[in-house]
């Protein structure tokens, strides 16, 4: 008879390593050997009366380390984690995107790494964030521009929503982005997946539905979820939030909106191009109320133009039944109004997911939102724990996931010399137009102790923008009146998400207002209107010829 054997072998660092190990494990005597210098280990069939000892020399005299021998005997994968015990280099819970960014560099790094997931694989963003409400935004738009053409000359209509096959079809972009920039990443970079609910035990082991699971560190990336406010009858009602409301097939007759900052405005106005009656409710005093304020005035009005009502400074009394409608009692200085819709959305923000973490077994603080504390390193206050993404209170953006899962990984397994820097982090709302930031705000800079100036530049300044008939929106930038450096740049705009990217680099590398003037911007693009704003400085644009410098 035979077994199936894992032998863990240190030193294999390349394909042909995994060839040389196999060729060695065959002269000795093994069947279907196969090595995977990820994983650092080798599978293969061995005879159950012969030594094991003849395999450990083979593989030693190829130039390998054999570490540890294990019977397998088609024992499950499950089974087979608990029983390498420590023999995980790294335990990850989670599997978003700081989970899997962090997997690829551990194992590139030749680390034995396990993911824990005890709901679906891919975490928020493709399944319930990013890629479906990004999908549904661009398909809204484009019915919205269907029946709203500014081209004189040209026809279309928008001729009708069937919301099901448009839930269908994201369905479809889901499930293919899911398989092809998760799971199939799992068997590329070899690494091991075990579904089920984690939770620490002490602070050197997790607890899998039960059973014990012990690695040399451990990351926390469970990401977070829908925070909903304790408005009274607000859960009696029922409510949506930005997952459920993307899993309607009929269109609600009337929406209210509680929260106006990025998820809030970009569901909101989804609904709204797709011909939903939307009222948008902020508790503060204007909407996107992190954004420069002639931003959240400017996109204030397209909202409005666009038939949607827009209330600041609105505090929820209330929320109540009434028949198939719901009543939102709002509180407006000393006015108090009643709003009728078919449906509420709910979008005041995300909490981390740490409640069922028992985080606390194992030494790790968190702070009062439930977020896990760590220093600049991602490092927990349980020294073999690290946490990144959303879990950690950090901008809830992936690509700023992504980048934490890396430094985690490289701090836990190297010299722990990586630092966290968002100093040039953009923030995009798919809104449209479009609102996309970096850098300091006017008052981040006087807060910060620089001599802001600033320039505005009216989008009716850019030629794309003229030549697109939309002229709604903005570039405002923010500058060192002393050294001239450019310290924010804010824009309201169609492809402003694209544009920003100029604005990153110019943050990054310490540019001044003179460098961007100085620069080619290609003519009747977008991204001209950030040198036509960085011209605003000195000169008034509106009396320059076209790329006049």
């Amino acid at each position: 008879m035979t077994d199936t054997i894992q032998m863990k072998i240190a030193g294999m660092t390349c394909s042909h390593c995994e060839q040389t190990v196999e060729q060695a494990l065959s002269t000795a005597g093994a069947t279907d050997a196969s090595a995977d210098f990820r994983r650092g280990q080798a599978t293969f069939q061995w005879s159950d009366d012969k030594d094991l000892g003849s395999a450990k020399d083979a593989v030693a005299q190829a130039g390998y380390q054999p570490e540890g021998v294990q019977v397998l005997k088609g024992s499950s994968e499950r089974a087979r984690a608990r029983s390498d015990g420590g023999g995980w280099n790294l335990a990850i819970l989670g599997s978003g995107s700081a989970a899997f960014a962090a997997a690829i560099r551990a194992r590139d790094a030749g680390a034995r790494v396990v993911m824990i997931e005890q709901s679906t694989l891919g975490g928020t963003c493709v399944n319930v964030g990013c890629v479906p409400s990004k999908a549904t935004v661009a398909a809204a738009d484009l019915y919205y521009r269907a029946g709203h053409n500014p081209f004189g000359g040209t026809s279309t209509q928008a001729a009708g929503v069937d919301l099901k096959a448009l839930v269908a079809q994201k369905g479809d972009l889901v499930s293919q982005m899911r398989r092809e920039k998760y799971a199939d990443l799992v068997e590329e970079y070899g690494w091991t997946v075990l579904h089920g609910r984690a939770a620490f035990a002490d602070d050197t082991t997790l607890m899998v539905d039960g059973e014990p699971l012990s690695a040399d560190h451990y990351l926390i990336a469970t990401g977070a979820s829908p925070a909903i406010p304790p408005i009274p009858g607000l859960r009696d009602v029922g409510y949506l939030t930005s997952t459920t409301a993307l899993e309607l097939t009929e269109l609600p007759e009337s929406l209210v909106v509680i929260g106006a900052n990025a998820i809030g405005l970009e569901m909101g106005q989804l609904f709204l191009h797709l011909g939903s009656r939307v009222t948008f409710l902020e508790v503060v005093d204007r909407i996107a109320p992190f954004e420069e304020p002639e931003i959240s005035a400017a996109l204030t009005k397209v909202l409005t133009d666009q038939g949607a009502e827009v209330l600041a400074s609105a505090h929820i009394l209330q929320v109540e039944r009434h028949g198939e409608q719901r009543r939102v009692q709002v509180e407006m200085g000393p006015k108090t109004r009643v709003i009728e819709a078919a449906q509420v959305l709910v979008a005041t923000g995300r909490r981390p997911n740490t409640a069922h973490l028992q985080l606390d077994h194992a030494g790790i603080k968190t702070d009062g939102r439930g977020s896990v504390t760590v220093d600049e390193h991602l490092q927990t206050s349980n020294r073999r724990v690290w946490a990144a993404g959303d879990v950690t209170g950090a901008p809830q953006f992936v690509y700023v996931s992504a980048y934490q899962g890396t430094v985690a990984a490289d701090n836990m397994l190297n010299s722990n010399s990586r630092i966290v820097d968002l100093s040039a982090l953009p923030r995009v709302t798919f809104t449209t137009p479009q609102i996309a930031s970096v850098g300091m705000t006017e008052q981040d800079a006087a807060r910060e102790g620089y001599a802001p100036k600033t320039s505005l530049l009216p989008l009716s300044a850019v030629p794309r923008a003229l030549v697109n008939q939309e002229t709604r929106g903005l570039f405002k930038l923010v500058a060192d009146e002393v050294t001239d450096k450019l310290l924010g740049v804010h824009i309201l705009a169609d492809n402003a998400g694209d544009v920003i990217y100029s604005g990153v680099l110019a943050i990054k590398f310490n540019l001044t207002v003179t460098d961007i003037t100085t620069t080619f911007d290609p003519y009747l693009t977008m991204a001209e209107g950030f040198k036509l704003a960085a011209q605003t400085f000195g000169k008034d644009v509106s009396k320059l010829s076209c790329c006049a410098a």
